[in-house]
């Protein structure tokens, strides 16, 4: 009999699944589940998007496109994030068009890290950063940024992270922030900017949820700021901002050297992004701003509703400025994490995510998605609540 374990790659073994898969795959099994767990918009592609890809599907564009995605794509994705953001790209030289956001941030950390190097990374965070960087045979080092700076990363945080790791040369800056909701302005981007200057560090700029940012203020790339373009490796895509998931279109933005290495990777890993997909993206980018701001207005009320909700249940709930998701503490509880979502699960048929499984630091919380219907938000509230008032009150006994 075989002895897989002499021929499995061990870097991949010691990685830990994902923490949000377990209870989606929990969810499915269970009937009368209101799931509030997975990061999907609950929105359909807007019409306009679908169409441009059934005409072309109709002109039988269905072969591959250049290994960097079309160039036409390229050139709108360059517009896009000069009049959105202000900063230019080269579509030529400076732009790879990926399957998903998550093939761009795979792609970028294999080309930048080697066996030995530490890479720091931002936590609460999205659950594929750490992983990557360890199949690499590189090291991560997390920053837990805390609740009482809004989550928000800060340069004495950078400062003790360096001194504390080895070889440090990649930081991970994950904003709008996937689990909290937090957003870096553009103040506080210039401030951590001087701190990644001054230790020659590169930056992993994680931007999917760039669009979703709230209030007055828009969204500000850290590619944007002085000196911090030639350092900075930027991941965005299609599937948030125009709720086009299942269409697996991304996109990074690099230095020309960053971004050469990077298709090359690309060529042998995946070939080119689908083509359909990317005909969709370039109508979405030229006409789809409207269908952004009324996606984001939903969204808004939603994150409003979803806060207060939380608050008068009695978790405290930090209130994000960005993304579609709310991250309340359930420490009031006496529970962990997992085991506030194990029994919320079993006992209320409300799926939610531990917060551990974005990192240590995120013990004591939970992320509610509320990219769901109103109807739905409302529902699962009223069970959550219903759960709260059941622990307490048998506290009291």
């Amino acid at each position: 009999m075989i002895n897989y374990d002499e021929f499995l790659n061990k870097n991949i073994v010691n990685v830990k699944p994902s923490g949000i898969r377990k209870f989606f795959s929990i969810a499915e099994e269970m009937e009368n589940v209101i799931s509030l767990g997975v990061g999907e918009p609950d929105f359909l592609t807007p019409w306009h998007i679908r169409n441009t890809a059934i005409d072309y599907l109709e002109l039988g564009a269905t072969r591959y496109t250049a290994n960097k995605g079309l160039i036409e794509l390229r050139r709108e994705i360059s517009k896009y994030y000069e009049r959105k953001y202000g900063v230019a790209y080269d579509a030529d030289n400076e732009i790879l068009v990926t399957v998903g956001g998550s093939e761009g941030i795979d792609m970028a950390i294999r080309t930048l890290i080697s066996p030995g190097d530490g890479v720091l990374v931002v936590e609460p965070s999205f659950v594929c950063y750490k992983p990557i960087v360890e199949t690499c045979g590189g090291r991560a080092y997390s920053i837990a940024t805390k609740a009482e700076n809004s989550f928000k990363l800060t340069p004495d945080e950078i400062e003790g992270a360096l001194a504390a790791g080895e070889n440090i040369k990649l930081l991970i800056l994950p904003y709008p922030n996937n689990p909290t909701g937090a957003v870096m302005r553009k103040d506080e981007l210039q401030a951590i900017a001087q701190v990644i200057e001054k230790h020659n560090l590169l930056v992993l700029s994680d931007e999917i949820y760039s669009e979703l940012t709230y209030g007055s203020e828009s969204h500000c790339t850290i590619a944007s700021i002085n000196g911090m373009q030639e350092r900075t490796v930027v991941i965005n895509g299609f599937s948030k901002t125009y709720s086009m998931t299942g269409w697996r279109l991304g996109y990074a933005l690099a230095p020309a050297p960053i971004a050469q290495q990077m298709t090359k990777l690309h060529q042998f890993a995946i070939m080119s992004a689908p083509t359909n997909s990317q005909y969709a993206a370039i109508e979405a980018l030229k006409n789809g701003d409207t269908d952004i701001e009324k996606m984001r207005a939903d969204y808004d009320m939603r994150r409003r509703f979803t806060v207060d909700k939380f608050n008068e249940i009695g978790l405290d709930c930090f209130n994000g400025e960005g993304a579609f998701y709310v991250f309340p503490s359930i420490k009031s509880t006496g529970l962990t994490s997992a085991e506030f979502c194990e029994r919320l699960i079993k006992e209320k048929r409300v799926a939610v995510i531990p917060g551990s499984a974005f990192g240590d630091c995120g013990e004591g919380y939970i992320r509610v998605s509320y990219c769901y219907s109103i109807d739905n938000i409302k529902r699962a509230a009223e069970r959550i609540g219903e759960f709260v008032y059941e622990i307490k009150k048998a506290e009291t006994y």
